[in-house]
């Protein structure tokens, strides 16, 4: 018998674990939204922490987590390198348990519970520093945007593949102090912006539908773990992406040598970042425009969950109901 399991039989395994990540990010999102409103971000980062990694320890996997839980706010972590399943497919995972954490604890909208999953090597062991991106979604010639050139280039030579003027643009940035002049120069042009408090792996794949999300293009800085589900994501739905790790520090370059970043000011791309067959899985914790929020209701606890899968380029939208058996359901 052959030890490595050959190309048919991991088709399908990978297409099975489709199915399964749905019921760990409803698991993480119906634990948090227990949460909801309580003004404890903690609290509701620890519940999401604790249920995905419960429910990832029942897969047929041999997972390694290569993104994980946050360092800079001190959250409770599923930690990089931790081994997760029970054995099977080896696998890497990127995890967000709750992305969105102060939109949850203020029952804002657009939480949401996500990870992904690939074959192991394919995601990149990305350390917790900021990044900075751009991302636009399908349809577009390569290279139509690009890192190294400037907000108002970006903006403009998409405008040109699109066939639009500017001021049809509109770009998503996170409202930070940061990103002031960004915002400026972008709004020059004619284009418009529109802000988001968190959620920024929400706000790229938001890109890939600009028809149904009116957004365009995403422009900024926000973190690299989030950065590289983000790609995985993009992956599967088509789109273009780029990233660069900002190491503006001697503890932050000796971070990301340790996990094997030996070119510190490397552009990524989206296959840089997520490679090979690629799935991801996000449930909605409060109301957003990507996803409905958890609904628990009298006998039956409600959810959204949308699972996106690379090799075959699928898309697929999940409402699921549980019936609640006990408050522990």
């Amino acid at each position: 018998m052959s030890e490595a399991p050959h190309e048919g039989s991991r088709n399908v395994a990978m297409r099975i674990l489709g199915l399964e990540l749905a019921r760990v990010t409803e698991r993480a999102a119906i634990a948090a939204a227990r949460l909801r409103g309580q003004g404890n971000e903690k609290a509701a980062d620890q519940a999401a922490v604790d249920a995905m990694r419960e429910e990832l320890n029942t897969l047929p996997v041999d997972g390694r987590v290569v993104i994980g839980e946050g360092e800079r706010d001190e959250a409770p972590m599923l930690y990089i390198g931790e081994k997760l399943g029970r054995g099977g497919l080896a696998v890497d995972i990127a995890v967000d348990p709750l992305e969105g954490t102060t939109l949850c604890a203020k029952d804002m909208p657009g939480a949401i519970a996500v990870m992904a999953i690939a074959e192991r090597g394919a995601l990149l062991a990305a350390p917790d520093v900021y990044m900075q991106k751009i991302a636009v979604g399908p349809g577009y010639p390569a290279g139509v945007v690009d890192l190294d050139a400037s907000p108002a280039d970006n903006i403009l030579a998409l405008a040109r593949a699109k066939g639009v003027r500017p001021h049809q643009i509109t770009a998503l940035v996170l409202d930070r102090p940061r990103h002031a002049g960004l915002v400026a120069e972008i709004r020059d042009t004619g284009a418009g912006v529109r802000l988001i408090s968190d959620g920024d792996i929400a706000g790229i794949i938001f890109t890939a539908s600009p028809e149904e999300t009116g957004v365009d293009i995403y422009l900024g800085i926000g973190a690299a773990p989030e950065g590289v589900i983000a790609a995985a994501a993009l992956r599967c739905t088509g789109g273009q992406m780029q990233g660069r790790l900002i190491l503006d520090s001697a503890e932050k370059r000796r971070r990301a040598e340790s996990m094997g970043i030996t070119e510190p000011n490397r552009t990524y791309d989206l296959t840089d970042l997520a490679r090979g067959d690629v799935i991801v899985a996000a449930t909605g914790v409060t109301d957003g425009s990507l996803l409905r929020g958890v609904r628990f209701r009298p006998s039956v606890i409600e959810t959204e969950t949308v699972v996106y899968r690379s090799a075959t380029g699928t898309i697929r939208r999940i409402r699921g109901e549980r019936r609640r058996l006990d408050e522990g359901a």
